[in-house]
């Protein structure tokens, strides 16, 4: 009998470690182009050609109205950090970074969108 209640004590412990490591993972899902949404969290004003476009967390967006739209990054704009988890790689010899589809070079102290 005294077996058997530790043996549901483990089970119950273990069972609340598993429990506990699954409320911790995060998962993050991107939002596709055209996707319309309400706030973004930390935006970046770049001014591109007299555009405006907003930056957050590797995700453009263009303002419509009081709402922002998920677009494609413009050619050319300059940022001044890298999203978190983009990935270098070399292109015919040429340095690059990568993040979800768009391409930077870097240029003196930022990081310009290129056509790959």
């Amino acid at each position: 009998m005294k077996s058997l209640k530790t043996i549901l004590i483990m089970v119950a412990l273990m069972g609340s470690m598993t429990l506990a490591h699954a409320q911790r993972t995060v998962v993050r899902t991107y939002p596709a182009y055209g996707t319309v949404v309400t706030t973004i969290n930390r935006p970046h004003l770049v001014v591109h050609k007299n555009k405006n476009f907003y930056y957050a967390d590797g995700i453009w967006y263009k303002a419509r109205g009081r709402r922002y739209v998920v677009c494609a990054a413009p050619n050319g704009v300059k940022v001044s950090v890298l999203p978190r988890g983009s990935k270098m790689v070399y292109v015919n010899g040429r340095r690059l970074y990568q993040y979800r589809g768009v391409w930077y070079k870097r240029t003196g102290r930022h990081y310009s969108v290129v056509t790959v």
